[in-house]
C-alpha cells in the first residue's frame, strides 16, 4: 500500500498561539484516516494547510511521495487534493448539476456558451460512476443536507481530487444520512481513493476509519488502527487522563410538573411559522430531551419558553402560573435558568469582563446589588468561584470574553447558570465546543440537579448526549413535536427516522407492503 499523504514535523504559529506543533502524519492511499481531537486541537488547522488554505510555519507536505508547496487551494486541487468544509459552499438557487461544474462548466461555439446538456451528462455519469443517488436537476435548496454534502463531494471528484478531506462531515446529519455517507466512504476507497475526516466523536472514527490519529494541544498524540482500539482508549489520548463516557444516572421518581407547553406556535424571525403545536410537560427530577437536526423550530421553541420571543398562540405553564407572556427577567427570578445555543448572541457581551459577565441576569438580585449599587467585591468572588469550580482557562477574571476560546466561554457560561441555584434549567447544547473532560462534569452537574428534584430541559444535536441523559426523549422536525419516546427502549435508527421527519411504524408499514407486492409480483 503506497503514502498518499505524510506530512513531515509540521508546526504552525499564528500571533501567540502554536495550533500545530511539530506534527507527522501518513496516510495511506485507499484508506479513511480519521482526525480525531477536541475543537481548538489543531485539526482543521493541519488540513487547511494540507488544502493550501495555510502555509506551514515549518515543516513539508508531501503528497504520493513528492514534497509540495501550495500556496492556494488551487494549487492543492490541481495536486488532487480537495476539500469539504463544515458549512457547505453551494449556491441555493442553482441546480445540482450547476453547482458542481460551477468555475470548471463545459463549453460550446468556441468557448463562448455553456455546455448545459453535456455539463448534465458529466453529472450524471459521475453520480454513477462512485454510486452516488442525486438529481442533477434539483435545486440546492429543494434537497436534504445530507443531499447537498454528496454534491459537495462530486464537486471534489469532478476536479479530480483523489485525497478528499471532510471537516466534520456529520455535524448536520441523521443517522440514516450518517450511515449513507460512511457506505459513500466505502465506495470511493474501493475505487482507490483516499478520505481524511475530522472529527470529535470516537464512536464515528471507530466505525468508520481504518486509522485514527488524535491531536491534543497542537500534538499529535498517537496513530491507532480502529479495529485495535477502544472509546476509552481513544478518550485518554483525547484529553490526557481516564475519562468517563457514558453518564449513569439513578433511577427516581419525577416530581409535580415544573413545565408545561400546550399547543405551542411560534414564528421565526422572518414571520414564518417554526413551531407547530406543540405540547409536552416536565416535572421535577427528570431531564426532558428534545433531539433533532439543527434548525427544525428548537431555538425558536426554546426562546418562548425563556421570555426570548413571544409564541403566536398555546400557553406556557411554569410551576403553576401562565408565563406565556412574562418577562424574562422575572422568569429568572423565578429559578428558571438558561443556557443557550449562541454563547456570542445570548450568553456573554463579548467586552465585557468576567465579573461582569458572571452576573448577567442577576445584577438587580440582592445578592449582588445594594441601594442601586453593584457589590463588585462579591461579584468578583462569584466569577472566580465559577472559574475555579468550572476550570475556566486562563483563570483570569479580569479578562474580557472575547479573548477566551470558545470552548472556556462555554464552561463559563454553564457555571453562571448552575450557580443560581436553579428550579428549572434549560440546556441547549450545553457541551458545545468543550473537551471531554468538560463533557464529563457538565452532565455529572445536569444529573445532578435531577437528583436534587430540579427540571432540565435538554436540547441537543448529540443524538448520544440527549439519549444518554434524557428520561423522556421528544424528537422534532420541521417545526413539529413527532413523537416523545422512552430513550432507554427507543434505538437510534427509530430516533433517526423521527428526526428525517417518518414515524418507525409507517416505515415497517412501507416495507411490509413493498415486501407483500415483490411476493405477489412473484
Amino acid at each position: 500500500m503506497s503514502t498518499a499523504v505524510h506530512l513531515d514535523e509540521i508546526t504552525k504559529r499564528f500571533p501567540g498561539v502554536v495550533a500545530n506543533d511539530d506534527v507527522d502524519l501518513t496516510v495511506e492511499r485507499g484508506t479513511v484516516h480519521a482526525l480525531l481531537g477536541e475543537n481548538g486541537a489543531g485539526k482543521t488547522t493541519l488540513m487547511n494547510i494540507l488544502y493550501g488554505l495555510y502555509e506551514p510555519t515549518e515543516g513539508t507536505v508531501y503528497v504520493d511521495g513528492e514534497p509540495r508547496d501550495f500556496n492556494s487551494p488551487a494549487d492543492a486541487i490541481e495536486a488532487g487534493v480537495g476539500m469539504i468544509h463544515q458549512h457547505f459552499m453551494l449556491v441555493d438557487p442553482m441546480t445540482v448539476a450547476e453547482n458542481i461544474v460551477l468555475g470548471n462548466e463545459p463549453r460550446k461555439w468556441f468557448g463562448t456558451t455553456v455546455d448545459r446538456e453535456r455539463a448534465r451528462q458529466e453529472v450524471i455519469d459521475l453520480s454513477q460512476r462512485y454510486g452516488f443517488d442525486v438529481n442533477p436537476d434539483d435545486t440546492i435548496e429543494d434537497v436534504s443536507v445530507g443531499v447537498q454534502q454528496r454534491v459537495e463531494i462530486l464537486k471534489a471528484l469532478y476536479r479530480g481530487a483523489e485525497i478528499l478531506i471532510l471537516d466534520e462531515p456529520t455535524a448536520v446529519l441523521t443517522p440514516q444520512e450518517v450511515e449513507e455517507l460512511f457506505e459513500v466512504f466505502e465506495e470511493l476507497t474501493a475505487q482507490g481513493k483516499t478520505i481524511i475526516f475530522i472529527s470529535h466523536k470516537l464512536g464515528e472514527a471507530m466505525h468508520a476509519a481504518d486509522d485514527i490519529t488524535v491531536l491534543r494541544d497542537g500534538k499529535n498524540v498517537g496513530t491507532v488502527k480502529a479495529d485495535e482500539t477502544s472509546n476509552e482508549e481513544l478518550a485518554e489520548l483525547m484529553v490526557g487522563r481516564e475519562v468517563l463516557l457514558e453518564p449513569k444516572s439513578a433511577p427516581r421518581e419525577p416530581g409535580e410538573q415544573v413545565l408545561t407547553v400546550e399547543n405551542v406556535h411560534a414564528d421565526d424571525n422572518r414571520g414564518i411559522e417554526a413551531v407547530t403545536d406543540v405540547s409536552f410537560d416536565i416535572r421535577e427530577g427528570e431531564v426532558f430531551g428534545i433531539a433533532g437536526v439543527d434548525g427544525n423550530g428548537q431555538s425558536q421553541l426554546v426562546e418562548s419558553i425563556t421570555g426570548l420571543r413571544e409564541p403566536t398562540s398555546g400557553k406556557i405553564t411554569y410551576k403553576g402560573r401562565d408565563i406565556t407572556r412574562a418577562s424574562r427577567r422575572s422568569r429568572i427570578d423565578d429559578g428558571m435558568a438558561y443556557i443557550p445555543e449562541d454563547r456570542h448572541e445570548r450568553g456573554l457581551v463579548m467586552d465585557f469582563d468576567l465579573v461582569q459577565n458572571g452576573i448577567l441576569g442577576s445584577q438587580h438580585s440582592s445578592k449582588f446589588s445594594s441601594g442601586g449599587s453593584i457589590d463588585w467585591s462579591t461579584a468578583r468572588g462569584h466569577a472566580e468561584r465559577i472559574i475555579s469550580e468550572y476550570d475556566v482557562r486562563p483563570p483570569h477574571a479580569d479578562a474580557d470574553a472575547e479573548s477566551f476560546s470558545g470552548g472556556n466561554q462555554q464552561k463559563f457560561i454553564v457555571g453562571r447558570e448552575f450557580e443560581r441555584e436553579p428550579d428549572f434549567v434549560v440546556a441547549t447544547h450545553p457541551t458545545r465546543g468543550v473537551d471531554i473532560g468538560a463533557m464529563e462534569f457538565i452532565h455529572e452537574r445536569l444529573l445532578d440537579l435531577r437528583q436534587q428534584g430540579k427540571a432540565v430541559l435538554l436540547i441537543s444535536s448529540k443524538l448520544d448526549e440527549v439519549q444518554g441523559l434524557s428520561d423522556r426523549l421528544g424528537v422534532m422536525h420541521d417545526g413539529e413535536l413527532m413523537d416523545i419516546v422512552d430513550p432507554r427502549n427507543t434505538t437510534e435508527e427509530e430516533i433517526g427516522l423521527l428526526m428525517a421527519g417518518e414515524h418507525p411504524e409507517s416505515a415497517e408499514s412501507e416495507t411490509d407492503a413493498a415486501d407483500a407486492s415483490v411476493g405477489d409480483a412473484r
